[in-house]
């Protein structure tokens, strides 16, 4: 079955308008462990302005599940600007402390408001193999952010990474606009059987929800999805527990 992975990104964002330990990072992935959420992902990007690195430390040191870290491995260090929140050390760094269970490379700019695009590997395929072999000797299991291109998922095997996640804005925008959702679809299902077809585990995440995502968890070979946006606005009105069982159940779980 296909695993929910829990993106707190959003949580902590409502957490940092106020600079308040509220809503508290741990306690949040905690409820939603509890309520039958599967793992847990963060995503810090080098500005902190949602996820921060002391939250990547409470969460490496709490978590029984899961616990996936998504950034771009090609960023740097960044000396923060706010009171009270620690520098940046670099998503490589930060890895390499704490040994996530999964890393999800994604090739997003320092200023990008979300993430966009896969990579492109034609360009970045021997930087991203030699992080992938590092990764892989550290014990972590590496993902690479990918689009649903048939020649980009080839060449993510080269890299010898053990997973893909496809990026699927794609997809969405098909379904909340009814323009051929099923012929869209059904690129997201060939590029998810050509990954497995070439040995690659195939994950998914980007602006899923509950109602784009029965169709979409029917892709076979789906491991993983993780969820955060949506994921949170359902929250306000459901509440945590009920979002995870709710997100479950679309994923063809009992919940």
């Amino acid at each position: 079955m296909t695993a929910l992975s829990v993106n707190l990104n959003k949580i902590a964002l409502i957490r940092n308008s106020r600079d308040t330990r509220s809503p508290d990072i741990p306690e949040h992935a905690r409820i939603c462990i509890e309520a039958g959420a599967d793992g847990i992902t963060v995503h810090p990007r080098p500005d902190q302005r949602h996820i921060r690195v002391g939250d990547c430390h409470d969460l490496a040191a709490m978590l029984t599940v899961e616990f996936n870290m998504e950034g771009n491995p090609f960023a740097g260090p960044r000396r923060s600007d706010r009171p009270g929140v620690g520098d940046y050390p670099g998503f490589m760094p930060l890895v390499r402390e704490l040994r996530p269970t999964q890393a999800t490379l994604v090739p997003d700019g320092d200023n990008q408001l979300t993430s966009d695009h896969g990579f492109d590997l034609r360009r970045d395929g021997e930087r991203v193999a030699g992080i992938v072999a590092e990764l892989r000797s550290l014990g972590v299991r590496s993902s690479l952010f990918m689009d649903p291109d048939p020649d980009q998922i080839r060449l993510a095997a080269d890299t010898g990474a053990d997973r893909i996640e496809l990026y699927t804005e794609g997809y969405a925008k098909a379904v909340a606009s009814h323009t051929d959702a099923a012929g869209v679809l059904e690129q997201y299902r060939k590029a998810a059987a050509l990954a497995v077809e070439l040995g690659l585990g195939v994950n998914a995440g980007h602006d899923l929800n509950l109602h784009n995502l029965p169709a979409f968890a029917t892709i076979p070979g789906l491991l993983e999805v993780s969820i955060g946006h949506a994921f949170t606005v359902d929250a306000l009105q459901l509440g945590l527990v009920e979002t995870v069982k709710a997100y479950q159940r679309a994923l063809g779980k009992s919940a």
